[in-house]
């Protein structure tokens, strides 16, 4: 459920109009629900309620705003980062620190040093010569770096290819058969508490045999650990619950979600981690856009609006569905391609869709776009950066500016050899 809806014909955000903040802010603009937040923070913490001691990190990489974390932190969620900006914006945002766990395949020693520096709580790490420079800097700081190991368990997750994570070719995490070794090998160093295993397997799943699968070889790898003399106090399971993009194609509930790990990990006796994130924000949001053209096309007309896929990368990179309805429906039915102003082929978000009818100059939303949407937005062909607001009940406020295309040529300096 989110908080986007027709009343009297217009769509809304909460008790807002999405003709008021088109007026008041102008097109393209991100828009989120804090009572979506709100919901769906407390129905996946309500989810895993019947674990005995668990933690939840929000996938910063997923929506950084600040506004949409300091929602987060209040609803009791700590931080999954994968960069020292993710470190510091989840401190500005009234996380504590020692309820950030610092993933990521490729973290520098700056970062490592500034994650030890705040005092962050947990480090997964992704290969062993990480651990043993994790290590090292803490050993210097007279610290002991809490972390534990992530291992790839060679789960297809059944997921987009650009977005699974779990399989043995994919970039992350240690293979599992080599994780005894490698975690009796850093265990030993000074400096490093070694006391647990991640695994995360990819995102927008749909189904929960792959996450099933991956945790019962993690479960099979902590006995292992432990028959080994290893003590083992807590377990990362990661994320990747998918959302609804397209109406009919419904995910798991978290509540399945959540029973199917209480099932699992019975008797694993650890502190279990996760780190929602789609899951979380993707229906929080959505990208307001405007119709500049509705242009004659030879099999069907291009619907030309004024975000691109600058403002909303999904569509271009990954082949991404979102639901494009219009803010102000008249009830008639149109089929064509959705397109954006950017000199690129790929700057289309459907084609052959069947549609609300629109013309010039109407309004219109693409759905489900609170996650992985802002955050991945650029300036190419020197567009303004989308701005983003934030809706709360009858009031909202602009939570991030539109970064205009002036503001970013004052940044750049011409070297005196041109001058």
């Amino acid at each position: 459920m989110d908080h986007f809806d027709y009343r009297d014909g217009v769509l809304h955000a909460e008790n807002v109009p999405m003709t008021a903040i088109a007026e008041a802010v102008g097109t393209p603009v991100y828009i989120y629900s804090r009572a979506t937040l709100e919901r769906h923070a407390q129905v996946f913490a309500d989810a895993l309620s019947t674990l005995p001691d668990k933690h939840i990190a929000f996938a910063i990489k997923a929506n950084p705003n600040i506004a949409v974390l300091k929602v987060l932190a209040r609803q009791g969620f700590g931080a999954d980062v994968v960069s020292g900006g993710e470190i510091a914006r989840a401190l500005a945002a009234g996380m504590k620190a020692e309820d950030i766990v610092f993933s990521g395949v490729g973290k520098t020693r700056a970062e490592l040093q500034y994650a030890l520096d705040a005092g962050i709580g947990q480090f997964n790490l992704e290969l062993e010569e990480e651990g043993a420079v994790l290590a090292e800097l803490a050993r210097a700081m007279g610290k002991t770096a809490s972390a534990v190991l992530r291992v790839n368990p060679d789960v297809d997750a059944g997921t987009h290819a650009k977005i699974s994570t779990g399989k043995s070719e994919n970039k992350f995490g240690v293979p599992i058969s080599d994780a005894a070794g490698i975690f009796a090998r850093l265990s030993g160093l000074a400096g490093l508490n070694l006391r647990g295993i991640a695994c995360h397997i990819g995102s927008q799943l749909f189904d929960l045999k792959p996450l099933e699968a991956a945790y019962a070889r993690i479960g099979e790898l902590v006995a292992e650990l432990r028959a080994a003399g290893h003590v083992i106090d807590r377990v990362d399971l990661g994320g990747g619950l998918g959302v609804p993009y397209e109406r009919g194609k419904v995910p798991p509930a978290p509540a399945e979600y959540g029973a199917m790990v209480a099932r699992v990990t019975r008797g694993w006796d650890v502190k279990l981690m996760f780190e929602p994130g789609r899951v979380i924000v993707g229906n929080a949001g959505v990208l307001l856009t405007r119709v500049i053209w509705v242009k004659p096309g030879v099999a069907r007309p291009y619907v030309i609006v004024d975000a691109a896929m600058n403002d909303l990368a999904r569509p271009a990179m990954y082949d991404a569905w979102h639901d494009f309805e219009a803010v102000v429906p008249n009830g008639e039915r149109m089929v064509a391609n959705i397109a954006g102003p950017v000199c690129e082929t790929g700057d289309t978000f459907a084609m052959g869709r069947d549609i609300d009818a629109v013309q010039s100059g109407d309004l219109a939303v693409f759905r489900t776009a609170g996650a992985y949407g802002a955050t991945m937005a650029s300036t190419y062909n020197s567009r303004p950066l989308v701005p983003e607001v934030m809706v709360d009940g009858n009031q909202f406020a602009v939570v991030a500016d539109r970064i205009l295309p002036e503001t970013i040529i004052a940044a750049e300096c011409v070297p005196d050899f041109l001058k």
